[in-house]
């Protein structure tokens, strides 16, 4: 029989849909599913409602060392805490869109976060997305995938999200903040955004997230161990 992989790894750039493929698999494969991006989001968020500058690296790192983040994932969503505080409806806000990628750029709360992460994915039969899982939380992952798609692509399905939140943006606009969010990620000196050598890329610009999974779960098949 085949084994399929215990620590699956799924980076890639803003708004390509690493977060619903996790939750997708997770839930075909009866995984634990971790969003990373989420744990940052939530650092972000704790500052600005602290009135800590963004700016201030040491201030924010600090935060990042002492509070206590929880991510439990339910059927169609995760419930994040910090300190016991549900916070999940106040990630997406658009001030900490426009702040999360400096915060998550600093190496102190990268440092912070990683070493959560790599606790829970010591359980196995675990997924973490975000943006460096295959090449620095978890670089002996057992399958590691690239999720993309097309800046336009992205774009659109930025600003539904935006837009079902109540939030009046155009594509433009989302465009925009995509294009600025790619470049910071990848040019950042710590962790920058990029494929793991033994990634698999899945671009999914055309695809349902229905077809999408499938491919997935082809990608993990193919790497499935196979024993006697």
């Amino acid at each position: 029989m085949s084994i399929l992989p215990r620590t699956i790894a799924i980076d890639g750039p803003a708004a390509s849909g690493k977060s619903v493929l996790a939750e997708r698999l997770a839930d075909a494969l009866g995984y634990f599913y971790l969003d990373t991006g989420l744990m940052y989001r939530a650092v972000t968020n704790e500052a600005l409602t602290r009135g800590i500058p963004i700016h201030a690296q040491d201030a924010v790192t600090q935060l990042a060392e002492t509070i206590e983040i929880n991510v439990v994932p339910l059927e169609h969503h995760c419930v994040v805490t910090v300190n016991g505080r549900d916070v999940s409806d106040e990630l997406h806000r658009p001030e900490v869109d426009r702040n999360v990628s400096a915060v998550s750029a600093y190496a102190g709360v990268r440092r912070a976060m990683t070493e959560q992460q790599r606790r829970i994915a010591e359980r196995g039969n675990v997924i973490l997305a975000g943006r460096d899982i295959g090449t620095v939380v978890l670089p002996n992952a057992e399958c590691k995938i690239f999720l993309t798609a097309s800046v336009d692509a992205r774009a659109v399905r930025r600003m539904k999200d935006r837009l079902a939140r109540g939030q009046q943006v155009t594509w433009q606009e989302m465009r925009a903040e995509i294009l600025k969010r790619d470049e910071f990620d990848s040019s950042r000196s710590v962790a920058p955004l990029r494929a793991a050598d033994d990634a698999v890329y899945l671009d999914n610009s055309d695809l349902t997230i229905d077809e999408t999974v499938q491919r997935a779960l082809e990608i993990l098949q193919a790497r499935a161990q196979v024993t006697a």
